[in-house]
């Protein structure tokens, strides 16, 4: 019954919000009007958060979100990894 360890995966489970939140805040630039991908690389650009709606939350996702980790997804990602 208990022949079988549990492992844990903190790095996993943040990737997984991580990308839930860009999801999230993707869709509500899009149901705004704006072209989110654009919106999005002018926030990583200049981490101005002006860039990012305040619908949905978005602009509050966005601010927990670090921009290096962001990037390392992003890139990761891109690459294939």
């Amino acid at each position: 019954m208990y022949d079988q360890t549990m492992t844990f995966k903190v790095k996993d489970d943040k990737e997984t919000e991580l990308k839930h939140n860009l999801q999230t805040i993707y869709q509500a630039l899009k149901e705004k009007g704006y072209n989110p991908i654009n919106q999005i690389v002018g926030y990583i650009l200049s981490e101005d958060p002006t860039y990012i709606t305040t619908y949905n939350n978005a602009r509050s996702l966005i601010r927990h979100i670090d921009r290096d980790e962001l990037l390392q997804a992003l890139v990761k990602s891109y690459l294939g990894e």
